[in-house]
């Protein structure tokens, strides 16, 4: 067991007098600080990091891994943001390059899964005018009119902002309204660097971190649970990330309204920071490890297998991960625009429930609020 091995005098002793005080912490559920998460990025004791968040894990979550069954929407990728990172969007000018799907274009979309057990729809893209308030309210409750069974996760802060902007309500106007026409839950997009001195060399025009947080308080006082990102592995430093996570924990507390902590990976494909090298598979693990230490408040740490690739994400399951999303379908452009190793990400549900069980953990299918569909950890379980 891994809490024995923790507990052992010749494994402690092998351990510096930081790491030991760490340790003592997360033995005894107690909070470590930021200078403690700092020392972790920069440690270079990978499999101290892996068994500190593999015993959190375990303690939270046991063997068992989530996942679900989903599929995205993605309205356009025309945007009127610049952001350096972005491998997905195309200016105005450039729209020539991109799509923009009318309501019923989407309706459709959502209809081709009638006969699937799907249970969620992720709809985010770019912003543009014509994606205003009413179209989404539109949307929203067509898509429940059609399939009122179908969870909505829907729309990132920096659409949110944008769209009750142009609308002249507020923040809680605006998703009150949203709420009402079906919209369930927020993925955690946008949230990218919080602090100032790197979010605004890389995505200056849009929605501010400031912006971001407020928005997910407000969903959060509505009863409408939510996600949150990082966007890692760029021009930011460790002490960056760390005040990040710092401000997600300080929320969390305030609201208990997250779910799920999302690390997404910078990837340098076809965007304006192209220059910049990926970070390797070892700060991946890294970050996941860190992130699961850090966050006690947080239920979950999903690594998003079609950005990662499946072998990355099955180690990741040592270092903190419970979640891995869901079998996606090809039907976003999102990761393999930015150089994913999943070019057409789709796996089906016995592909994901082999994907986890092949490194020894527990598949469990989930819906979007974690209730549990179907536990595949009995060999007597049926993938349908």
């Amino acid at each position: 067991m891994i809490s024995q091995f923790l507990t052992e005098k010749r494994y402690q002793q092998q351990l510096n007098s930081s790491e030991k005080n760490i340790l003592d912490k997360v033995l005894n559920h107690q909070r470590i600080n930021d200078e403690e998460a700092l020392f972790l990025y920069e440690s270079k004791n990978l499999p101290f990091l892996a068994q500190l968040a593999n015993y959190i894990r375990r303690q939270k979550h046991g063997l068992n891994t989530y996942f679900n069954r989903n599929f995205h929407i993605e309205p356009t990728n025309i945007c009127i943001y610049d952001c350096k990172f972005c491998s997905y969007s195309r200016a105005i000018k450039k729209k020539d390059e991109g799509w923009e799907y009318n309501e019923n274009e989407m309706l459709e979309m959502v209809k081709s899964y009638d006969n699937q057990p799907v249970t969620e729809v992720h709809i985010v893209g770019g912003v543009l005018p014509q994606y205003d308030l009413l179209f989404y309210e539109n949307l929203f409750r067509n898509i429940k009119k059609h399939r009122p069974e179908l969870h909505i996760k829907a729309l990132t802060p920096v659409e949110f902002h944008y769209i009750f902007k142009k609308a002249k309500v507020s923040y809680k106007e605006g998703l009150q309204i949203l709420k009402n026409a079906g919209l369930d839950s927020i993925p955690g997009g946008g949230a990218e660097i919080f602090h100032p001195e790197i979010r605004n060399q890389i995505a200056k025009d849009k929605a501010n971190s400031e912006n971001w947080l407020e928005l997910h308080r407000t969903a959060h006082e509505l009863g409408i649970r939510s996600n949150a990102t990082i966007l890692y592995g760029h021009i930011e430093k460790y002490w960056h990330r760390v005040d990040h996570l710092r401000q997600l924990r300080e929320l969390q507390d305030e609201t208990r309204g997250f779910q799920t902590f999302i690390p997404l990976k910078f990837r340098n494909k076809d965007n304006e920071m192209s220059y910049l090298p990926e970070v390797s598979i070892i700060e991946d693990l890294k970050n996941y490890a860190v992130s699961r230490i850090y966050l006690d408040n947080f239920d979950h740490i999903k690594a998003y297998w079609a950005m990662i690739g499946r072998e990355t994400t099955q180690i990741a399951l040592d270092y903190g991960v419970d979640d891995i999303d869901g079998t996606i379908d090809d039907t976003t452009k999102i990761y393999s625009m930015a150089g994913s190793e999943e070019q057409s990400p789709k796996m089906t549900t016995q592909e994901i429930v082999d994907l986890i069980h092949s490194v020894g953990y527990k598949a469990v299918e989930r819906d979007t609020l974690y209730n549990v569909i179907q536990d595949f950890s009995n060999e007597n379980s049926l993938v349908s």
